[in-house]
């Protein structure tokens, strides 16, 4: 046995000598596919393929995804077409699992929740087909009709602020369907935001065409903004557009309704003296029926007498414009009375033009005074008044020339005004002071003659005649002067005095005038 083992030993030792001692060729030829299966196999041919390997298509993995993908798809369809939405859903997003670049998938997916009315589903489908393909408008138009879909129905359920915000992405996917905009401005009105609903009619004004059903529209925002007075242009460029629009010219009456009430009240607090009280109801009058002439005829009257006298200029001239220029209001209706209406706005504005010049005059404002009371001769030259006015606002600046034309003026028109005599007397008086510091007596005694025949009764005339006359070396005229100065003023010392002078150096004896 050990014999044997030793054998097998050796044997072994043997062979693993036979085989490192192999040549080359033998190593190669044993390194080979073929020799390596025969070394394993041996003359086996269980394991050996016969002929080339066979093509099996339905063993590859990109088109057993492709079957399976078309094959949800169909189930899907199949779904829908038995309005079995879930179900559809469910074959969709399995197989946008398996392919999500698939846009149908997508879309019929979204079709799929839409159906369900599950709008933000349906979005997120459409949104990412829109992302797949970017260049087809059909998945952006459909996207904004989702949209537009939650927020009707949001809407309806009277969730304003959520559905707004879903028309205005339909808006942004679709900027030129007005149906989406019109919706939004529904929301907007709902909310109570009118200020950002009038915006965004006045952009369709600016960016559409002009109709009169966009201008009532606008018109009735200003209303519930309480801007009457927008409210009113709106509904007129509404007729200028269509005469005959039932809707504007139903508003536009009672607008003109309105004013009217306001304008009786107004009158009313008026006569019970209430002038603040009827000037608030003025002012919305003006506002229904802002080409009303009378409104603002009887408003600057208000004004005027309230001395709010820049206002009262203001509304006047109005009333003198709108009287010449729009002899009918927007509904075609001719006002009366403008020739009435013109003549008074006239006199009222020169009426205020006195009043404001006479409040400049007692607060110092002499230029000021005189420029308004310039304004009012120019629209009334017959009022000796208004000249009285300006020649005491020449007299109080210095301006002796012009205030004495104005005097003057003011005689023409009134000559048996004891008021104008008087300023008269004053300005030649004054002249006459000027004359005689300038020691031209002659001048001097001219202007305090005059001033003597103005205003007969002050003593001062008298007195200062006396001067110039003296000066002058006229003795006689002087003596006649102190006596008419003592006959006024007979406790005049000075008067006094001055007879005695004249008298010494004029001898002869002067009767009493």
């Amino acid at each position: 046995m050990d014999s044997a083992l030793y054998r097998s030993t050796s044997d072994l030792h043997q062979s693993d000598n036979d085989t490192t001692s192999l040549t080359p060729s033998e190593s190669k030829h044993q390194e080979t596919p073929e020799h390596g299966f025969q070394r394993f196999f041996g003359s086996s041919n269980v394991f050996r393929l016969l002929g080339p390997k066979p093509d099996r298509p339905d063993l590859r993995s990109d088109l057993i995804i492709k079957n399976k993908v078309e094959l949800l798809y169909e189930s899907g369809l199949e779904a829908m077409s038995k309005s079995q939405f879930e179900t559809a859903v469910i074959c969709f997003n399995k197989a946008i699992s398996l392919q999500p670049i698939q846009i149908r998938l997508y879309v019929e997916m979204g079709e799929a929740y839409l159906q369900l009315c599950d709008f933000q589903s349906a979005a997120q489908s459409y949104r990412q087909a829109c992302y797949l393909d970017p260049e087809d408008t059909r998945f952006f138009h459909r996207l904004a009709f989702i949209y537009y879909l939650q927020g009707q129905c949001l809407y309806d359920k009277g969730m304003f602020l959520e559905a707004l915000e879903s028309f205005s992405k339909a808006t942004e996917l679709k900027p030129n369907f007005k149906s989406y905009q019109f919706r939004s401005l529904a929301c907007l009105t709902a909310l109570g935001r009118y200020s950002d609903s009038l915006k965004l009619v006045k952009q369709w004004l600016e960016t559409d065409e002009q109709t009169a059903d966009l201008f009532v529209l606008k018109a009735r925002l200003h209303q519930q903004l309480s801007q009457m007075s927008l409210c009113y242009h709106s509904l007129k460029s509404a007729l200028k557009l269509n005469p005959t629009c039932p809707e504007a010219r139903g508003l536009l009456r009672q607008l003109k309704e309105a004013g009217e009430v306001c304008q009786q009240q107004a009158r009313s607090k008026a006569v019970e003296g209430n002038l603040r009280g009827a000037l608030v109801r003025s002012n919305t009058s003006v506002q229904y029926s802002p080409e009303r002439a009378s409104y603002y005829l009887f408003r600057g009257t208000l004004h005027r007498r309230l001395k709010d006298f820049t206002t009262a200029i203001e509304d006047l001239i109005q009333a003198i414009e709108l009287s010449e220029l729009v002899p009918e209001d927007a509904l075609g209706e001719r006002q009366e009375g403008t020739e009435e209406i013109q003549e008074e706005a006239h006199t009222q504005l020169v009426l205020t033009y006195n009043d404001f010049a006479v409040h400049s005059f007692s607060h110092g404002f002499y230029k000021e005074a005189a420029m308004l009371l310039s304004r009012a001769i120019q629209d009334h030259r017959d009022a000796s008044g208004l000249f009285i006015n300006r020649g005491d606002c020449f007299f109080k600046q210095g301006d002796l020339v012009f205030a004495l034309a104005d005097y003057q003026q003011a005689e023409e028109l009134d000559p048996h005004n004891k008021a104008i005599w008087s300023r008269l007397a004053v300005i030649h008086n004054t002249h006459g002071l000027q004359n005689h510091k300038d020691r031209k007596y002659q001048e001097a005694a001219k202007q305090f003659s005059l001033a003597v025949k103005y205003n007969p009764g002050v003593s001062q005339y008298y007195e200062n005649c006396f001067k110039a006359h003296y000066k002058g070396q006229k003795f006689d005229m002087a003596k006649e002067d102190a006596i008419n100065n003592l006959i006024l003023d007979p406790t005049n010392n000075q008067a006094s005095f001055h007879m005695q002078l004249a008298t010494a150096k004029g001898g002869g004896h002067v009767g009493l005038t």
